[in-house]
């Protein structure tokens, strides 16, 4: 396999155009955190609380935020596991599936039951998996696909049956944690790009499953290559694929490039470019169907690289992208949550100097501008990206 470098990083932004209200804007911060982890996952619960969980450091450790207080508790332990996913089910309960530790790729599932706060088993997949993506369909079933070892399978979890069944397999091979998939507004969902495992080139393909058939078939060729990137369903029903790797030669470089897939046409088409290339970073869907992107790296052919603070928001009305306020931190391999409030809460990650940054922050929809919260008591990171030592494909 060839070995592209993908030290993801990050160059530093101009200055963003920001709002004019954002010239008042106050900046906090907080204590440092504990311990460190990095990859871990983090759900909005139907109690407005987050659930974050799993991730390098003390990974057997659970923890919520309550946005009432802006405080961060420990919470039910689980089997120590790193790049999992969680799926919040009909039933208020949390699948957590795979992700690996140190005895290897995880087949594992366990429940998270918030009237409780603990954690207990349930059936295993069919195929250990990390760096895969869950989908909750409208069926209340969960479909996971691909990751590390997996690259073309796909299971389903019944929580009736509390057990997994195979499902047709992917048309394409897809490595481990690059690839994004989205439930569309059909029930369908859509699997976008990712990583060749024999070649480590972003790939520039995509597919759907039907629940109807458990079959996958093309969704066409993306203008572009995209690997560590993000897709966010739009009110339009359209898919926003925006940033990540893309490939120059046998180089895979951090681009800039959205484009638009629209189900109804089958096609896919370029939107304006975001104001900064990045890859590993976040995107959020605002109750006013803006998408916010923050954080993630930059890398370019001569492997430099930054890890970013900043944050863009698309509109998809116009088409375009605006600059907002920056973070206090630069973020990479972090997670952001849309609370119910309307603000996005973004934990964890790692700096520029692959530092872990120990403070939580949320972004005020209203007011356009980060405010630090109160720090989580071990440091959490996202499911965006590999660990740094596993980024080099």
């Amino acid at each position: 396999m060839g070995r592209t470098s993908l030290l993801v990083a990050a160059c530093v932004l101009g200055m963003l155009a920001l709002p004019s209200e954002l010239s008042a804007q106050n900046w906090s911060r907080t204590g440092s955190t504990s311990s460190d982890r990095i990859q871990s996952t983090a759900t909005l619960l139907s109690t407005g609380q987050v659930l974050t969980v799993g991730g390098a450091g003390e990974a057997s450790v659970s923890e919520l935020y309550d946005p009432a207080t802006g405080k961060w508790t420990q919470s039910g332990a689980l089997a120590a596991r790193v790049n999992p996913t969680a799926t919040l089910l009909p039933s208020g309960q949390v699948l957590v599936a795979g992700g690996f530790n140190e005895g290897g790729v995880l087949a594992t599932a366990v429940l998270y039951d918030p009237a409780t706060g603990t954690f207990s088993a349930t059936g295993s997949m069919n195929s250990a998996r990390s760096g895969h993506t869950a989908s909750l369909l409208p069926s209340g079933q969960v479909l996971v696909a691909a990751g590390s070892g997996m690259e073309v399978s796909a299971e389903l979890y019944d929580p009736a049956s509390r057990r997994w069944s195979r499902t047709g397999s992917l048309m394409t091979a897809r490595g481990g944690g690059q690839h994004t998939a989205t439930l569309l507004s059909s029930g369908k969902v859509l699997v976008a790009g990712g990583q060749d495992p024999e070649s480590g080139h972003p790939l520039q393909s995509a597919e759907i499953w039907d629940p109807a058939t458990g079959l996958w078939t093309s969704a066409g060729t993306m203008v572009s290559p995209h690997s560590f990137h993000t897709a966010t369903l739009l009110p339009s029903g359209k898919v926003l694929v925006a940033g990540g790797f893309g490939q120059f030669g046998q180089e895979a470089q951090t681009v800039a490039v959205s484009e638009l897939y629209d189900p109804a046409s089958g096609i896919w088409t370029l939107t304006q470019s975001l104001s900064q290339a990045r890859n590993g970073h976040t995107a959020n869907l605002l109750p006013s169907g803006k998408v916010l992107v923050a954080g993630g790296t930059v890398v370019f052919a001569n492997e430099s690289f930054r890890i970013l603070a900043s944050a863009e928001i698309y509109d998809p009305s116009t088409g375009t992208w605006s600059g907002t306020a920056a973070m206090n931190d630069s973020h990479w391999m972090h997670v952001a949550t849309l609370l119910s409030s309307g603000q996005v809460v973004v934990v964890g990650g790692v700096d520029m100097d692959f530092q872990n940054v120990r403070i939580a922050e949320l972004y005020d929809i209203g007011g356009e501008a980060w405010t630090a919260g109160a720090p989580i008591s071990t440091v959490t990171a996202g499911t965006t990206s590999r660990n740094v030592q596993d980024v080099c494909l």
